[in-house]
């Protein structure tokens, strides 16, 4: 009999909302500040890295050289700085449909619900925070924590196990996110991935991905 789910861990930009490029922003904000450079970390990054990686290969693109450390430490607090402002000023900013009435079926179904994201802890809670869904999930594995997308989705699940008071095995949980690399960081901790074609790329493309699940958007059922 297939182990019962326990822990379902969402990503976020893409999955739960669509910042309106307010990510992108404080990005070009915090270059233009220190460097007099409005870098646009489209052109050098793809969907689904981490920030810190976003962050070296945009550097590295307009600087061309590898940033110090405390210059690079310095570049992440200037776009966390500017990230407030961009996330509550975008017009585009929206929750994705499905997302708020699936969060509380969820929770009042009995499960533990986590962020696994590429953003670093704090820019995922401010996007989060304009639409008030922090309030859903109690631990999470973040960019902050490995640059590696199955290591991070580890780690979220070792912190489910710490708010649940009790292990959890790879098959009670399943990811939710929107690109391959979600996929692939869900495989490599051996759990499964429902694939939202609410982002970037298609169910199809999703499917090619590998997930083993593939769904239009949130407003359809998940496999729980």
């Amino acid at each position: 009999m297939a182990a019962k789910r326990v822990t379902i861990l969402f990503d976020i930009d893409g999955t739960l909302i669509n910042s309106g490029g307010a990510g992108a922003a404080s990005w070009r904000l915090a270059f233009d500040e220190l460097y007099g450079i409005p870098a646009d970390i489209g052109e050098f990054t793809d969907a689904g890295m981490t920030d810190p990686d976003v962050g070296r290969k945009t550097f590295e693109a307009v600087m061309h050289r590898e940033p110090e450390r405390a210059e690079f430490a310095r570049l992440l607090e200037r776009r966390l700085h500017y990230m407030h402002e961009t996330v509550e000023d975008s017009t585009s900013y929206r929750v994705l449909p499905g997302v708020e009435d699936l969060l509380p079926r969820l929770l009042d179904g009995g499960y533990l619900l986590g962020i696994v994201t590429g953003n670093v802890e704090a820019a995922a809670h401010i996007k989060l925070h304009r639409a008030r869904l922090n309030r859903f999930f109690s631990f999470g594995g973040y960019g902050s924590d490995s640059s590696d997308r199955g290591e991070i989705t580890r780690i979220a699940l070792k912190r489910a196990a710490l708010v649940y008071g009790d292990d959890i095995d790879a098959k009670q949980a399943i990811v939710v996110g929107d690109t391959p690399r979600d996929v692939e960081g869900a495989h490599a901790a051996g759990i499964e991935c429902v694939g939202v074609a609410s982002g970037h790329y298609t169910v199809e493309q999703l499917r090619q991905a590998n997930a083993d699940y593939a769904i239009a958007s949130l407003e359809e059922p998940l496999p729980v």
